[in-house]
């Protein structure tokens, strides 16, 4: 009953803070993460266990089929060769450089467990990308760019943290059985995305008459989707952002306005709670994963935070930089009658700043951060467990907080709206 009281004031303190954060400068998302701080440190507050797994069912599959359901088809496909560079290679660009950085820096730190700790950070989130780059003057396309990265890296995160994980625990990392499996997640999760899209399109076109049925089966697919990929052993991540693309194209070709209009209602109240409760839930966690760190190890480890998000911000920079410059020479290598590279996927100078500055950390770095295991199979402890997740949870609130509130101030003096026109 305790549990249940707190989810409810949570609830009510989600609420209660969109109304203030309307008539605030501050971001929404940053506003309920520093709350979520502020209560976690209530002597009387009940800790919170979050179970990794009930993150990935319960927060994950509406959030992203959400995102990938509202995405603009146009600007997704114009610009699938930043978001595929951004969503893959940057992925295992950012694990390596992090792992780099935390084994020569911090004590205790085996090559293994750095690359675990640089798989952790490696991905963007797309609840934080998406919350807290609302309502500010950024272009659709670079919002889409933003989206799209999210909403795929994610699948490349994961491959990388098991491969990690396993290296810690005594496997042997093979390159080959790695990219294989890489490759596997995302083709199957892709298939049944796409067999899963086919089910539910036939069934809507059955029951489209009742608006109650309709919106039930779209609520309930996601959830679905994601369960059958896991199953499978194949991502769930690309299962479900397959099938949010793919009955967004059918939905605008057969439901009415009327059923659209009920959809989007019900749809945007569920993504505010669950946007909500992912914010709160991180800065709550806070205190009591402070609670296993030595005193002494306190300011270390934030300070190996900070440099691990400089890092990673960097490496971003970097890789968007060359992707900016490798988009121009192959649009201007180009046959002028045959263009590869349309115009429109040029990126600029201001619009990659604001793609390389908006690539925060959130709910999914969090989760799996909490699914480390706790022993070795030899039922030794995971080595620097409480490092590694204390660290992560640091990098998430630092680029959540720290990006977040900045990010405003960044698109104002840039002025890319203007720019645009």
């Amino acid at each position: 009953m305790e549990n249940y009281t707190i989810i409810i004031f949570i609830l009510a303190i989600v609420i209660g803070l969109s109304a203030f954060a309307d008539k605030s400068k501050i971001p929404y998302p940053i506003l309920l993460v520093i709350v979520g701080v502020a209560i976690g440190f209530i002597p009387t507050m009940a800790e919170i266990e979050i179970n990794p797994e009930v993150i990935f069912l319960i927060f994950l599959p509406p959030l992203l089929y959400d995102a990938s359901f509202n995405i603009s088809p146009k600007h997704f496909k114009t610009n699938l060769s930043t978001i595929s560079t951004l969503a893959i290679p940057l992925v295992f660009l950012t694990t390596f450089w992090i792992a780099i950085v935390s084994h020569y820096m911090i004590p205790g730190m085996t090559w293994p467990l750095s690359f675990v700790l640089g798989a952790i950070l490696s991905a963007t989130d797309a609840v934080a990308a998406v919350n807290v780059t609302k309502g500010l003057a950024i272009p659709e396309k670079t919002i889409t760019i933003l989206e799209g990265e999210s909403l795929i890296n994610d699948a490349s995160a994961l491959v990388a943290y098991r491969f990690a994980v396993a290296t810690a625990m005594g496997s042997a990392f093979i390159i080959w059985k790695a990219t294989f499996q890489f490759v596997l997640l995302l083709a199957g999760g892709f298939l049944i995305g796409f067999v899963m899209s086919k089910i539910l399109a036939f069934i809507l076109t059955k029951v489209r008459k009742n608006i109650n049925v309709t919106v039930s089966f779209m609520l309930l697919m996601p959830f679905v989707t994601y369960l059958v990929a896991e199953h499978l052993h194949v991502s769930g991540v690309i299962a479900v952002v397959c099938l949010g693309l793919s009955i967004s194209r059918f939905s605008k070709k057969i439901f009415p306005e009327s059923l659209k209009n009920n959809s989007k209602n019900l749809w945007d109240v569920i993504i505010f709670i669950l946007n909500g409760l992912i914010f709160i839930l991180i800065g709550l966690n806070f205190r009591y994963i402070l609670k296993d760190i030595d005193n002494v190890m306190i300011l270390p480890y934030i300070g190996y935070a900070a440099i691990i998000t400089v890092v990673a911000l960097l490496t971003r920079m970097i890789r968007i930089f060359f992707q900016k410059i490798n988009l121009q020479k192959a649009f201007q290598k180009n046959d002028r009658k045959k263009r590869k590279v349309n115009e429109h996927a040029l990126l600029d100078s201001k619009n990659s700043l604001v793609i390389a500055w908006s690539g925060m950390r959130g709910i999914v770095s969090l989760a799996i951060a909490l699914g480390l295991p706790k022993f070795l199979p030899d039922g030794t402890p995971f080595p620097e467990r409480n490092a590694i997740l204390f660290i992560s949870v640091a990098v998430v609130l630092l680029t959540i907080v720290g990006q977040g509130l900045s990010l405003p101030w960044i698109v104002k003096k840039l002025n890319i709206k203007e720019e645009e026109k």
